[in-house]
């Protein structure tokens, strides 16, 4: 009976032997096979987009997108194969890390796949920006280091037509199909192309990476380089003509999403690209009103702080009309905007153990986008040997307020944007997919975040910028009111903009440019609030639960350690940082 009895046991252990050595034989085999198909995947992507395979140091036969319509149709195909791919790889056999892997390329992807058939080429530019702005981008962004690196310029510029002849087309079957923007937010817009048609040849824009270079070029190479530049020249003022005599004029009235076709449909998807969440727009709209008034409560303790004599509403406007709160010159708000990022990275020892390796720069933002740009915005390295920048608008300075420069700093430079996408782009443990991609929720809701922590390191001195750091507040709070109220709710523009000036401090120049770009970019904007509160949410409960266990610094570095994510990943993440932390 002992015999019989080990003799069972030693069968019983091999069973269970050989189902672990199956069981790890089908995650290998799942691990290789994600593995294989993010490679595949990321591989396709770099061939079909040549400003990626630029940012990746990869060769390419294309300088720009190929938007044929066949092209495009075709890349939709593909994305939906991956997709289903995907589907099959058994999630129980992959790791954590390697299920958050699949979730983020099935969030790239299926965005590749909605904005094709809710057909958003037919609206290739937003009151900001535009396939134009990026055409330009590109070019003025190209580095000619020999011979052949001209060739391929002049190339590259050749090669601008064909693509303005495509988007022209695109904008003229969102003529017939009533989708197009509204004409509120085009007032000026033409004012972004004019830069690049009707110049010298050498003081044209596109002769910049030429010059730069200090090439010498032969008469031949001169010659073709001018045709190539007035090629270009000529396709921007055709686009010119087209959007000055056709476009505007078409232009829808209201400013609705709503009424674009399939245009709720439409809007509910964007809600749930940039959010991440399953928030209902009424949701968002409700919660952005008690966020605006909580918000209101706290700058009221400031004007009560200055003894200020006057209501809110009276400071706000002290604050846009004196001439106390803005620089003179360009040079005056550029210097300030870089001390403020300079006595920041010194404060971050305190916020943090992991620090990116990947400098920053504060630069100016580009004269022929700046009328119709937002405030500041961070522009991420297009290749491992530049450093990011922290653009600043230095168009109408009247318009800059230096109190609120402290909270946009944060937000854009560190620890906000740079730091964070820095972060990212230099795990070299995860697959390209989670490097490359940007979750708004997570990555606006952090910039929003860092301005808060702005409170902890003694960044706001003043009462007035710590104003500036709520008003800021109050604007990402309001845009959960007005973006939801004018694409879902009927909300006119004027009613925006109003309820934007009563309740931010923001010049009304910014509010405008503000209000015109949730306009034109639906439901972007409402990423900001949700991910913010979120991220508070989730270190209000580790603060709960951990009680003097808890590290500021290991919990930023773990909100920060999986790259940008959506935010119930980031919700799974932080409750196992608590789980951890307890059990040490």
């Amino acid at each position: 009976m002992k015999m019989k009895g080990l003799k069972k046991l030693s069968m019983v252990s091999t069973l269970v032997l050989l189902l672990v050595s199956t069981h790890q034989a089908l995650a290998t085999t799942a691990s290789e096979n994600l593995s294989q198909l993010l490679d595949e995947i990321w591989s396709y992507e770099v061939s079909q987009f040549p400003n990626l395979a630029r940012a990746e140091g990869v060769a390419s036969d294309s300088y720009f997108t190929d938007i044929t319509m066949p092209a495009m149709s075709a890349r939709n195909l593909k994305f939906k194969t991956f997709l289903q791919q995907l589907d099959e790889i058994e999630s129980d056999q992959l790791t954590d890390d390697e299920n958050i892997s699949v979730y983020m390329q099935k969030y790239r992807l299926q965005n590749y796949v909605d904005q094709f058939e809710f057909h958003e080429y037919r609206v290739p530019i937003t009151s900001e920006y535009g396939f134009h702005s990026s055409i330009a981008s590109s070019i003025s962004n190209f580095s000619i280091k020999n011979q052949e690196g001209l060739n391929n310029f002049i190339k590259m510029l050749s090669a601008v037509p064909v693509q303005f002849e495509h988007n022209i087309a695109y904008m003229k079957q969102g003529i017939a199909h009533a989708h197009v923007q509204p004409k509120a937010v085009l007032v000026g817009y033409e004012d972004t192309i004019t830069p690049y048609f009707d110049k010298k040849f050498k003081q044209h824009p596109f002769y910049a990476p030429v010059k730069n270079s200090q090439l010498t070029l032969t008469d031949k190479q001169t010659e073709q380089l001018k045709q190539a530049i007035n090629a270009a020249s000529g396709a921007y003022k055709n686009f010119y003509d087209f959007f000055v005599n056709t476009y505007k004029p078409s232009a829808k009235d209201d400013i609705a999403a709503k009424t674009w076709p399939q245009g709720e449909e439409f809007y509910n998807n964007r809600i749930r690209y940039y959010t991440t969440t399953d928030l209902s727009a009424e949701e968002i709209h409700q919660m952005g009103l008690k966020e605006v008034a909580r918000i209101r409560a706290e700058m009221q303790g400031i004007v009560d702080e200055l003894e200020f004599d006057g209501d809110i509403n009276a400071f706000i406007n002290y604050l846009r009309t004196s001439p106390l709160f803005y620089a003179e010159t360009p040079e005056e708000l550029i210097i300030n905007a870089s001390y403020i990022a300079k006595k920041i990275d010194a404060k971050l020892p305190k916020l943090f153990y992991k620090l990116p390796r990947t400098p920053y720069g504060v630069e100016a933002v580009p004269d022929s986008i700046a009328p119709k740009y937002t405030t500041g915005r961070y522009i991420s390295p297009r290749r491992d040997d530049q450093p990011g920048y922290y653009w600043v608008n230095t168009y109408a300075l009247d318009k800059r307020p230096l109190y609120a420069l402290p909270a946009l700093t944060l937000h854009e430079a560190v620890p906000g944007h740079h730091l964070q996408i820095s972060l990212a782009a230099e795990m070299d443990h995860l697959p390209k997919v989670r490097r490359n991609t940007y979750i708004s929720a997570f990555g606006e809701g952090w910039g929003l975040y860092a301005e808060y922590l702005g409170i902890e390191v003694g960044m706001y001195e003043d009462p007035h910028d710590d104003f500036g750091r709520l008003s800021y507040e109050m604007w990402r709070a309001c845009r959960l009111v007005v973006d939801t109220g004018m694409h879902l709710y009927g909300w006119s523009r004027e009613k925006a903009l109003n309820y934007m000036m009563e309740n931010t401090a923001l010049s009304e120049h910014n509010v405008r440019t503000e209000i015109d770009r949730y306009i034109s970019w639906p439901a972007q904007a409402l990423s900001y609030k949700i991910g913010e509160l979120k991220i508070k949410e989730l270190r209000a409960k580790a603060e709960q639960a951990l009680g003097d266990k808890f590290d500021l610094r290991a919990f930023h570095d773990k909100v920060l350690a999986s790259g940008s994510i959506p935010l119930s990943i980031l919700e799974n993440n932080i409750n196992t940082f608590i789980a951890t932390e307890l059990e040490e």
